[in-house]
C-alpha cells in the first residue's frame, strides 16, 4: 500500500521535522508515503554541503538539513516528491533507490517528449547537459525519508548565488524552459504513476 498525500505549498522546515517525526513513529507494517509539495524559497545545505558554495544569497533562508548532497534551492513552481519508503521491505539498497527516482523522472519527461539521462557521478536528472532535478536523500532504520525536486515553472534566478549541487558550472533549467506547459498537480500525477510502476518493476 502507498499513500499519496499533496500538502500545497510548505515551508521546507515545517515538512522536514514532519518527516523525521513520521520516520521515527513508522513501525514495520506502517504503509509507505509520498508526499507531493511545493516549497517557499529556501536554501538547503545537505550533509556534505559547504557553505562556500552560498555565494550571495540575499534574503533567502538557508537551512542545514540532514539529506545527502551539497547545495540546492527550492521555491514556488518546483515540483517536490517526499518517499517516505521501506527500502528493506522493497529490496531497495541506497543506490538502487537513487536510480528508481531518476528513472521515474526520465519516464515523466519523455511524457513530454523531453529526452533526459542520469549521470553515475552526479545524481540527478539532465537534460541537453542542465540539470532540471536534484535528488537526496537520508535512510534511516532501514527507511527513506526526502526525495527528488523537479524544477516545472519556476524563478530559476536564486540558482545564480548558489554553487549549485556544488559544482560552480552547473546549469539548470525546467520544463518551461524547454517549451511545456503544465501544471504541478498534472506534472505531480504524471511523476507519481512513473515512480509506482518503477518501484512495482
Amino acid at each position: 500500500m502507498l499513500i499519496i498525500r499533496y500538502l500545497g505549498l510548505q515551508d521546507y522546515d515545517v515538512t522536514w521535522q514532519a518527516m523525521q517525526t513520521f520516520n521515527q513513529q513508522r513501525g514495520a507494517k506502517t504503509p509507505d508515503e509520498l508526499w507531493i509539495v511545493e516549497h517557499s524559497p529556501v536554501y538547503t545545505l545537505g550533509l556534505n554541503g559547504k557553505r562556500e558554495h552560498l555565494l550571495n544569497t540575499g534574503s533567502i533562508p538557508i537551512i542545514n538539513s540532514d539529506r545527502g548532497g551539497q547545495v540546492t534551492y527550492h521555491g514556488p513552481g518546483q515540483l517536490v516528491v517526499y518517499t517516505l519508503l521501506d527500502i528493506k521491505r522493497l529490496n531497495l539498497n541506497v543506490r538502487q533507490l537513487v536510480t528508481v527516482l531518476e528513472q521515474a523522472v526520465i519516464r515523466t519527461l519523455a511524457e513530454y517528449g523531453i529526452v533526459a539521462i542520469a549521470q553515475a557521478e552526479a545524481p540527478g536528472v539532465y537534460v541537453n547537459n542542465s540539470k532540471i532535478a536534484s535528488i537526496g536523500l537520508r535512510i534511516k532504520r532501514n527507511c527513506s525519508y526526502h526525495g527528488l525536486s523537479l524544477n516545472n515553472n519556476m524563478d530559476l534566478r536564486p540558482f545564480d548565488y548558489i554553487n549549485t549541487c556544488g559544482y560552480s558550472d552547473l546549469k539548470v533549467t525546467q520544463l518551461s524552459a524547454l517549451g511545456v506547459e503544465v501544471s504541478s498537480e498534472q506534472l505531480a500525477d504524471t511523476v507519481i504513476k512513473a515512480l509506482t510502476s518503477t518501484l512495482s518493476s
